[in-house]
């Protein structure tokens, strides 16, 4: 085993508040317990429930760490009690419940996979969160499918890119939303077979026409609001509603009888605070079924911009402008 420094740089939340109060802080490593790895980390996603973290919204589980990142690549340098899959030196990114924005983080060796050959190590850290997420809430919950009509709210988020590229590695058909001509046809670059500006255009308009009045088997919607109605009106026939987010609020004014007549299927959930075995389900079917495509050039993590880790509040600052297309990481 190679030789540990005892301290290292993390991210701290100094306090609730904007993206000053991310501070650079002294602290010491902490060492894997059992069935974890320890990574030496290279590169962190930056993901919206860091900066609801930072706000104070979005508090860390019980037993997480409070520095923020929930992804991250890098090399294996210690193994915990039990701990077989990787051996120090391995290339892995992993999902984590806390501790990403630092020098090294532990992570549990089931949510951990190894770096897909064509990927550099800060494509491999904008992976693990939106990968995980579209795969449990696409696959392993809506079940899409060859021929299905999919649409994606917010195409250029880390969320929305990931899942455009997912639905159309599947065979789908995607429409997506965006907020501007310029992240549409960013959008369309990645596949999407329409994109509406929902600023000039009505997206349920939109997936009627597309649709030949049908409507869409499953919608991914990180908004929320007065989204929630509107997507019942876009949905299909026995569609599938999944709620990722809520860029615009929880609460919603919502006529339940579209729910009804229609036989829809509107569905939550959340990641960070899932069992071990969840999440190792969810690593495994990534790694059966999304890996090859990876490997293969099929999929390719849109990355947006980056930043070193000292940096983490610049890199907030950009994720609160909306203006980013595909993911922000943090570099070591």
């Amino acid at each position: 085993m190679p030789t540990l420094p005892s301290r290292m740089t993390v991210i701290a939340i100094r306090a609730p508040g904007g993206p000053e109060v991310l501070v650079p802080e002294e602290r010491a490593v902490t060492m894997p317990g059992p069935g974890e790895i320890l990574v030496k980390v290279a590169a962190a996603g930056v993901n919206r429930p860091d900066v609801r973290q930072r706000q104070g919204t979005y508090p860390p589980p019980k037993g997480a760490s409070d520095i923020p990142g929930l992804e991250i690549a890098g090399e294996v340098v210690a193994l915990g009690e039990g701990a077989g899959r990787f051996k120090l030196g391995d290339k892995v990114c992993a999902l984590v419940t806390g501790g990403g924005y630092a020098q090294y983080c532990p992570a549990h060796e089931s949510a951990a996979l190894p770096v897909p050959a064509p990927l550099s190590m800060v494509e491999a850290a904008a992976i693990p969160e939106t990968f995980f997420t579209c795969w449990q809430n696409m696959f392993m919950r809506a079940e899409v499918k060859h021929g299905d009509w999919v649409l994606v709210h917010g195409g250029t988020s880390g969320i929305g890119t990931t899942a455009i590229m997912l639905a159309k590695a599947f065979g789908a058909s995607v429409i997506t939303t965006a907020g501007s001509d310029a992240k549409c046809e960013a959008a369309r670059k990645l596949g999407a077979d329409v994109a509406v500006n929902y600023n000039t255009a009505d997206f349920v308009a939109a997936a009627k026409e597309a649709t030949g009045g049908a409507g869409c088997n499953l919608i991914v919607d990180i908004v929320g609001g007065d989204y929630v109605d509107r997507n019942y009106d876009a949905a299909a026939e026995r569609g599938v509603i999944a709620q990722v987010s809520f860029t615009s609020g929880p609460k919603a004014t919502v006529n339940f009888a579209k729910l009804m007549h229609k036989r829809l299927t509107h569905t939550g959930s959340t990641l960070r605070p899932r069992t071990i075995a969840e999440k190792a389900a969810i690593a495994a079917g990534l790694e059966a079924r999304v890996w090859p495509l990876i490997e293969a050039g099929r999929i390719k993590p849109v990355i947006d911009s980056t930043y070193p880790l000292a940096q983490a509040g610049a890199a907030h600052a950009r994720m609160e402008t909306s203006q980013h297309i595909g993911k922000i990481v943090l570099t070591a």
